[in-house]
């Protein structure tokens, strides 16, 4: 059943439109561009750390997959270029492998990822069915993670057939993991985004960081109802395609509920332009899922070269604004600027295509 499921996930992401209708809310804002950046382009540090980690760059692989043949090829080249570039990277969710142990290959990177910050994963409501502290640590200690992310899918859930509903009293448990396991937690959503109340709920029991999975992206309401067998679930799951809180808002929500918290930004972040908006927002690095999977079908050398367009393009946004570190992005301010017109639109196309309209 679970494999099933994980390669389902896969085939319906790669195949399926399942954007969330809703936009990342991004794309509203804008840097002030300045003409005199009085930097070396070259000298910019893109340079970050992340849970008492260094990256060269601000750029986490969100966790994806696991517990199939072709999880570990993708595991694999998504670490290779991990290892390569300096950046993060989470692995799917331990579960499949904590269950059937001959899976663990499928997630095992730490060979050709000896230097990076690699987080495990596992569902934070597992916790409430059966799971301990010590699931947490073996999970972490299969694949010589450093840290492990709690992923919370309230929605994905209540939309799945197989569906753990019970979400009472989990605040409890996730606060016993934070403090018996010996490496830092992070709680991340995937999708929905973290409000401020539960980034202050999260604070509280000790998570060390939070992912903030806003909506924008893929939406794992529009993924249930792809896989739905019950019909009931698919028209439910229709109810919820504009359902969420929109990236840029769950990381400005998570600073507020959260002053002092590392935010990761996700959910539909697909250029380094939409990177360093994150930054400027609060986050301290950007995690993206989509676009790392379409690459790593493919190949190390497409993943490696989806980084360099990405890092390359937050150097260029840094050096428009005038920011030589990370530091300084973080605090650069952002204009909200009405979106374009949707006639300009339908007449430039979104590619920036210019076609006449009705033609």
């Amino acid at each position: 059943m679970h494999h099933r499921r994980k390669a389902d996930h896969i085939r319906i992401n790669l195949e399926e439109d399942v954007s969330s209708w809703l936009s990342t809310g991004l794309e509203r804002l804008h840097f002030v561009h300045q003409a005199l950046p009085e930097l070396d382009l070259d000298a910019i540090d893109l340079g970050v750390t992340l849970l008492g980690k260094r990256l060269r760059a601000p750029l986490l692989i969100s966790s994806m997959t696991g517990g199939t043949e072709e999880a570990r090829h993708i595991n694999r080249r998504l670490a290779e270029a991990a290892q390569a570039a300096g950046i993060a990277m989470g692995l799917g969710s331990a579960r499949a492998a904590l269950e059937d142990p001959s899976l663990a290959s499928t997630y095992q990177v730490r060979d050709l990822a000896p230097e990076i910050l690699l987080l495990a994963n596992l569902g934070a409501v597992q916790l409430n069915y059966g799971y301990t502290v010590d699931h947490c640590r073996r999970a972490v200690e299969m694949v010589e993670a450093d840290g492990l992310v709690l992923h919370l899918n309230p929605l994905q859930e209540a939309l799945q057939p197989e569906g753990d509903r019970n979400w009472a009293n989990l605040l409890t448990k996730i606060e016993q993991v934070c403090r018996a396991l010996p490496v830092p937690v992070v709680a991340k959503e995937v999708g929905w985004g973290i409000s401020e109340r539960a980034a202050r709920q999260l604070a509280e029991a000790g998570v060390a960081a939070i992912d903030v999975a806003g909506a924008g992206g893929t939406s794992w309401s529009q993924v249930e109802m792809h896989r739905a067998r019950d019909p009931l679930l698919a028209r439910v799951a229709t109810h919820f395609r504009d359902w969420g809180i929109p990236t840029a808002e769950s990381i400005q929500m998570v600073r507020r509920g959260a002053p002092e918290m590392p935010i990761i930004a996700s959910g539909g972040l697909r250029t380094g332009v939409d990177v360093a908006k994150a930054i400027a927002l609060g986050a301290t690095a950007a995690g993206m899922a989509g676009p790392f999977l379409r690459a790593a079908v493919h190949s190390t050398e497409a993943v490696l070269e989806f980084i360099e367009e990405v890092t390359l393009t937050l150097r260029v946004a840094m050096f428009g604004v005038g920011a030589a570190d990370i530091a300084s992005l973080q605090a650069t301010p952002l204009q909200e600027r009405l979106p374009i017109p949707s006639e300009a639109q339908a007449l430039w196309g979104r590619d920036g295509s210019h076609h006449e309209a009705g033609r």
